[in-house]
């Protein structure tokens, strides 16, 4: 037993767990309500799309900021002012009277919720051994399956039944919750002199490899966040209701657990690259399915094979971020979320009008045909890559 669990404390795993937790369901909320807000606002589906859009940029250029912060201040105060600031904004959002408001406000949330996975991700980097670092780094996408699941289903439903405004109070109001529950999560002890900005990006800029992970980070978002932002509306244009293509976006959180379980143990035997290459050929698979037919049952089946690339590929590429430069470890993972929501941005916001116009099949296959160099290329380099020796036990 941990010397958390025998004292009765919660174990930081658990609160960097609630963390992805109320951050993912921030997240997910509003790609199941797109067409229900933009019908409620009176607006194209396109302006909706864009301003779900905004959110993963500013989400993502918002990432560097926070891992300076992160170094400046320390992780945890980070992390609960950041929470804090993002509650209110969410809050503020659900008032929103028209698209551009909306777009303006959720964009700021997304700016300031954008510290809690990397914060939990540097956390893990600076607390956890690198042999046990993957499958504790997998073990955050518990939060991050349940958040999907809860937010895709029950975010869809609420727009139903309710209001398309009040998954919006829900999440705000969880943020404001966990940042007063952060104050048990003791801050990690500096090992050695933390790099200033200037020096990490420095660094980074010489690394090449370091480079082609935020590349890969970049391709990744545009493939698996841009297929599942859009396949709620893809299912609601074969047919089927909010509240239904909702719940078959929800499959994809469930599918994340699963596979993150089985992907946290498989990560003690087998290398990195083998994971990587897994994930890529479950997208690829689930995007084609997806670029023949927008169904729900088909859909069903690409939100599995989605929420089963997640945790294989993804936390594969993360953990090589937070190993790639030690020294620099907060500004690397923060670029790396950088890469992949502004990826996932410029691949929602690029496809937007193909989307209005019901064009899912060409958008599917777009994402299917990018799945396959990303799968290919991320596996050849992780496999010749090897962990720099400064990248000691802590």
């Amino acid at each position: 037993m941990s010397e958390a669990a025998s004292s009765g404390r919660v174990s930081p795993l658990r609160l960097l767990q609630a963390t992805t937790l109320v951050s993912t369901l921030d997240r997910f909320a509003m790609p199941p309500m797109l067409v229900a807000i933009a019908t409620s606002l009176g607006v194209p589906l396109t302006q909706v799309v864009t301003a779900a859009g905004a959110y993963f940029l500013v989400y993502g250029l918002g990432q560097p900021l926070w891992g300076f912060a992160s170094d400046r201040y320390g992780r945890v105060r980070t992390l609960r002012t950041s929470l804090v600031v993002a509650g209110v904004l969410s809050l503020v959002s659900a008032l929103s009277p028209t698209v551009l408001v909306l777009g303006i406000l959720r964009g700021l949330a997304g700016g300031f919720f954008g510290a809690a996975y990397p914060s939990a991700l540097i956390y893990l980097g600076d607390t956890v051994a690198p042999a046990r670092r993957q499958q504790a780094i997998t073990g955050l996408m518990v939060g991050v399956a349940v958040g999907t699941a809860a937010a895709s289903a029950g975010a869809g439903l609420l727009a139903d039944v309710a209001t398309w405004r009040l998954p919006f109070v829900l999440t705000g109001s969880a943020a404001l919750v966990l940042a007063v529950l952060l104050r048990r999560l003791p801050e990690p002890v500096p090992t050695g002199t933390r790099a200033t900005a200037r020096t990490s990006l420095s660094a980074i800029g010489r690394s090449r490899v370091t480079l082609l992970v935020l590349l890969f980070a970049f391709v990744e978002g545009v493939v698996l966040l841009g297929a599942l932002t859009l396949l709620p509306t893809a299912v609601e244009s074969a047919g089927a209701s909010t509240t239904v293509a909702g719940a078959v976006t929800g499959v994809y959180g469930i599918a994340v657990l699963v596979g993150s379980s089985s992907v946290g143990r498989l990560s003690l035997a087998w290398h990195p690259a083998r994971l990587i290459l897994l994930g890529a050929g479950f997208a690829a698979l689930a995007t084609g399915l997806l670029a023949v037919s927008q169904e729900p049952a088909v859909a069903v089946a690409a939100a599995v094979l989605l929420g089963l690339a997640w945790p294989a590929m993804h936390s594969s590429l993360q953990t090589w971020a937070t190993e790639v430069l030690p020294g620099a470890r907060a500004v690397v993972v923060s670029l790396f979320a950088a890469s992949l929501f502004v990826g996932s941005a410029v691949g929602a916001i690029a496809v937007a009008d193909l989307a209005d116009a019901g064009r899912f099949a060409l958008v599917y296959a777009g994402y299917a045909a990018l799945a396959v160099p990303l799968g290919i290329g991320a596996w050849a380099a992780r496999r010749r890559w090897h962990r720099p020796t400064e990248d000691l036990e802590p």
